[in-house]
């Protein structure tokens, strides 16, 4: 089912998908159970327990994960990366006083969720080193080698990017950084339910899903940890989680997130071939229609759900606004940082000239998308373009 508000088009699936009905109805039945506490000793508990590690296990088996490799259970894809790279680095705080201090490497085109917390430990001591991405956003695998060193604690690349969709050479990373015995975690929330995501394949030491981003409920993620991957906590409280993630386990919004997984496991060919055919139908037809379109990581290997296009000649905030009165939901790219009129990072990384970073539109799709709304929201973004075309030629 479609997201509705009157005629509105949603088109900001990369920000939150709208809960599949399966889902709802899953954790319905938690609720209606109820299961309680996982972490009481009683018969409630220890039912509600049970539930949770079926959940636990079953999220692991969609996600190709090993059987010693560990689930936890987070708040979602900020939780997780922050989990990451902190329990990674060892320490939150007070790394000024190592010696030497501990390193890290980030890409340039990482989710705020990793270039804030890297800011954040820099602030403390760690040094950290950018790693380039080509014009067509894929990262440079091959200046890793030059940028690693004894001392480097973590490196982190995204699995595929939040706003180009271009997906990254996790594997090839990934090898170089076993050589060095360095982990290297990957923020998978944006190709989690919309690519084959195998854990166990990319051979990466640590990786974030996030529920919301494929039809499951919204304040629920993980990170999955290689069984010989050492973690630091970031949260102290309680033993839950082996104590790396204290907390009372949210059981209904486990399951949640198992029946979203299992939705994307059951239709993942169809869906795909779906979200494709739907992008490059509206990209295509944007291109017959309005002047001046660039479509972004175009040559590269890219989420299919994911659009992101440059109307070159026309300003990203103007034209935001203007689809938003017409019911056409979009984003200028992030939505943590969707508040921020800075040009994009992920663009400015790319080199994309300036009438191109000042112009860029992000639109993402979800398997509820339908062909009539892609026709209808390429009909209203043309219209929107020749008024303000007209309105600038007055």
């Amino acid at each position: 089912m479609a997201a509705v508000l009157n005629d509105a088009i949603y088109l900001d699936h990369n920000a939150t998908s709208p809960v599949f009905p399966e889902v709802v109805e899953a954790m319905r039945a938690c609720w209606n159970e109820p299961y309680l506490n996982p972490a009481s000793q009683h018969e409630f508990g220890r039912r509600a327990r049970r539930i949770l590690e079926d959940a636990r296990d079953r999220i692991g088996e969609l996600l190709g994960v090993g059987n010693h490799d560990r689930v936890i259970l987070t708040s979602g894809g900020t939780e997780s990366n922050n989990l990451a790279i902190c329990g990674l680095i060892r320490s939150t705080v007070g790394t000024a006083h190592a010696t030497p201090p501990p390193h890290l490497v980030i890409s340039t085109i990482e989710h705020p969720s990793i270039t804030t917390v890297a800011a954040y430990l820099s602030a403390a001591g760690c040094e950290v080193d950018d790693l380039a991405v080509d014009a067509n956003c894929v990262v440079r695998t091959n200046n890793l080698p030059t940028l690693l060193r004894p001392e480097t604690r973590c490196v982190a690349v995204m699995l595929a990017n939040n706003e180009t969709g271009v997906v990254q050479p996790i594997a090839d990373l990934a090898k170089i950084c076993r050589l060095r015995n360095i982990p290297l975690h990957t923020d998978a929330s944006q190709a989690a339910g919309k690519l084959s995501t195998s854990f166990s394949e990319l051979s990466v030491a640590t990786m974030t899903i996030a529920a919301h981003k494929f039809g499951g409920p919204l304040g629920i993620g993980a990170l999955i940890v290689r069984h010989d991957v050492e973690l630091g906590p970031v949260l102290h409280g309680g033993v839950q989680q082996s104590g790396l993630r204290p907390g009372t386990e949210p059981v209904a919004l486990a399951v949640g997130m198992v029946a979203a997984l299992e939705l994307w496991q059951n239709n993942r060919l169809d869906w795909a071939a779906h979200l494709q055919s739907m992008r490059d139908e509206f990209e295509a037809s944007l291109r017959r229609q309005v002047t001046g379109v660039k479509i972004l990581g175009q040559k590269v290997d890219r989420l299919p759900s994911t659009s992101n296009i440059a109307f070159v000649g026309f300003d990203r905030q103007a034209l935001l606004l203007a689809l938003d009165q017409s019911g056409v939901a979009c984003s200028t790219g992030s939505a943590c940082a969707s508040g921020s009129s800075e040009p994009s990072p992920v663009h400015m990384a790319m080199g994309c000239e300036p009438d191109v970073i000042s112009s860029a539109l992000r639109f993402s799709f979800g398997v509820q998308t339908t062909v009539a709304e892609i026709g209808e929201a390429v009909n209203r973004i043309t219209r929107i373009c020749n008024n303000l075309r007209r309105e600038k030629l007055r």
